[in-house]
C-alpha cells in the first residue's frame, strides 16, 4: 500500500512507482497487461497522488535504478487523486510548499525531514532516559517570563470565543494604531475590566520556556528535562525565527556549568550519531541535495572534541578578525548570529547586562556563568547557564530586570527551601532538525510553521 509518485504506460507493460512513506526509496510496480485490475490504468484512475494496493511478487529488477521491483499480480485503486494535484514530477520550490502544508510531506525533502526529525526526537528521549533523567510535563499556560523579555502569547477570555458573538468585555478598550486591542488598558487597571474578570484571574501567557518549571522538580528528583512546544510573539518574520516551536530544555541538580557543559556536547553528539546510524538513506539525500558535506560535518560534530571560548576571549577574537560586521562588536554586546556564526565555537562566561535573570553571577561581578554552543550554519544550538541558587542574589537580578518578584514568589522559594547549586541548557529542536540537515529555512523542519501573519492548516 502506498501512493503513486510516477506513472508510466507503455504499449504492453507499465511502471508505477510508490512510496508509502516509510523510508526515501520508492517500490518500482511492474504490471502486464494481465494484472488483475490493469483497467484502472487504461481508464486514468490511477494517477500522480493515488493511493493504492498492489499485491505481486518481488524480482531483480532488470533496471539500474533500483535492485528489486514488484512483478504485480493485483492492483486496487484505495483512493483516486484528482488531476489538480499539486504535487507532480515537475520540480516545486520550497516556498510554494509552505503553501501547500498538508501536501508537502509527500514530497522527497519533507518525508526525509520528517523522518530526520523523528530520529532526533527519539534519541533525544533515549538519551536523557539512558542517563538517569526524569522526564516532566511542563505547563504550556503560564503567568511567568522565563526570558524577561515581555514577548509573550496572552491567553485571555476576555474576548469573544466563537465567530458568531457579537459583544465581549473587551468591545470598549481603546485600539492601536494597527487595530488590535491595547491590553495595556486591561492590566494597568485603566478601564472598568480587571485581570481578576479573566479565565485564570490573572494575566497568563502561553509558556516561552518551561526551564523555571523543570528546575522545582530538579531541585526534588535531581536531574529532569522537558521536551515539549514553546511560543514567542517575536514579531520577526525571517528564515530564522518562529513563533511556535519545541524547546529540550535539561536541569542537572548538583551540578556547576562545566556539568552542563559536558551534557550538552554528550546529548549533542548522541542525537547527531544515532542520525547517521539510523537515517543513512535520508542522509545521503541530503548531503546529495541540500548540503554537500553535510555527513562529513556531522561526523565532525560526533567525534571532535569542542573548543571551549570565554566570551571575553570571543570578543577580542572579533575585533581581531578581518572582517566587517553589520553589528559592531564590544565587549558587552550581545553577540548576533553573524558572529556566533563566525565563531562557531563554544563560549562559557557572558555579560550580566544581556543574560537572563536566573543565570548564577561569577566572582568576577562582570559575567555570569553562562555558555552557548556554536555550530556551523545554524549559530547559536544550544543556550545554557548554572543557576543563581543564592536567594539574594537572585532577588538582586528581579530588582535589575524590573521583574515582579510577587510573580516569582514560587521560583524564590526554591531557593530558601534547600538551595543547591544546579545548571541547565535550552536547545531549539526545529535549529537541530536545521543542523541536521542542512535546510536553511526554519519553516520547513517543522510540519506546520506558526510565523507573523501566518497561522494556516
Amino acid at each position: 500500500m502506498g501512493w503513486v509518485r510516477t506513472l508510466r504506460v507503455q504499449s504492453s507493460v507499465s511502471f508505477i512507482e510508490v512510496n508509502d512513506g516509510s523510508c526515501l526509496s520508492n517500490m518500482q510496480c511492474v504490471l502486464g497487461l494481465d494484472a488483475e485490475g490493469y483497467d484502472q490504468v487504461e481508464s486514468g484512475l490511477i494517477t500522480t497522488g493515488a493511493s493504492i494496493w498492489v499485491q505481486g511478487i518481488l524480482a531483480a529488477s532488470q533496471g539500474s535504478k533500483q535492485k528489486v521491483e514488484l512483478k504485480v499480480k493485483k492492483i486496487v485503486v484505495v483512493g483516486k487523486s484528482d488531476p489538480s494535484y499539486p504535487i507532480q514530477k515537475k520540480r516545486v520550490s520550497r516556498e510554494f510548499l509552505r503553501t501547500k502544508a498538508h501536501l508537502r510531506p509527500r514530497t522527497n525533502t519533507f518525508g526525509a525531514v520528517a523522518r530526520v526529525r523523528n530520529a532526533l526526537a527519539y534519541a533525544t528521549h533515549k538519551f536523557f532516559q539512558e542517563n538517569g533523567f526524569v522526564w516532566v510535563s511542563s505547563p504550556i499556560i503560564t503567568a511567568s517570563d522565563c526570558e524577561g523579555a515581555g514577548e509573550q502569547f496572552c491567553v485571555t477570555t476576555l474576548i469573544p470565543s466563537t465567530r458568531e458573538a457579537s459583544h465581549s468585555p473587551v468591545d470598549g478598550i481603546p485600539r492601536l494604531k494597527d487595530g488590535l486591542v491595547d491590553w495595556s488598558q486591561v492590566f494597568q487597571n485603566i478601564l472598568p475590566i480587571t485581570p481578576t474578570e479573566d479565565f485564570f484571574g490573572k494575566p497568563a501567557f502561553l509558556t516561552v520556556s518551561g526551564q523555571l518549571n523543570a528546575e522545582t522538580y530538579a531541585t526534588a528528583l535531581s536531574d529532569v528535562y522537558t521536551f515539549g512546544p514553546t511560543f514567542r510573539a517575536e514579531n520577526s518574520n525571517t528564515s530564522r525565527h518562529l513563533a511556535e516551536f519545541w524547546m529540550i530544555e535539561p536541569e542537572l541538580a548538583f551540578a556547576d556549568l562545566n556539568d552542563d557543559m559536558a551534557c550538552a556536547t554528550a546529548y549533542l553528539q548522541y542525537v547527531v550519531r544515532h542520525v547517521l546510524e539510523n537515517c543513512k538513506e535520508d542522509m545521503e539525500f541530503f548531503n546529495t541535495w541540500i548540503e554537500k558535506g553535510i555527513i562529513d560535518r556531522l561526523n565532525d560534530v560526533a567525534d571532535k572534541d569542542f573548543v571551549q571560548l570565554t566570551y571575553t576571549d570571543a570578543v577580542e577574537l572579533l575585533l581581531r578578525a578581518n572582517k566587517k560586521f553589520d553589528f559592531p562588536v564590544k565587549w558587552g554586546c550581545d553577540l548576533q548570529s553573524e558572529h556566533e556564526r563566525y565563531l562557531t565555537e563554544e563560549a562559557f562566561s557572558g555579560c550580566p547586562d544581556i543574560k537572563a535573570f536566573y543565570m548564577r553571577q561569577n566572582d568576577d561581578g562582570k559575567t555570569v556563568a553562562a555558555m552557548d554552543m556554536l555550530v556551523p550554519r545554524v549559530g547559536e544550538l544550544i543556550g545554557g547557564s548554572q543557576r543563581e541558587e543564592r536567594l539574594e542574589y537572585l532577588e538582586e537580578r528581579l530588582d535589575e530586570s524590573k521583574l515582579n518578584k510577587d510573580s516569582y514568589w514560587w521560583y524564590l522559594d526554591l531557593r530558601r527551601y534547600g538551595s543547591v547549586p544546579h545548571a541547565g541548557f535550552g536547545l531549539g529542536f526545529e535549529r537541530l532538525v536545521q543542523f541536521a540537515t542542512g535546510i536553511e529555512n526554519i519553516r520547513d523542519v517543522i510540519p506546520f510553521p506558526r510565523a507573523p501573519g501566518s497561522a494556516e492548516f
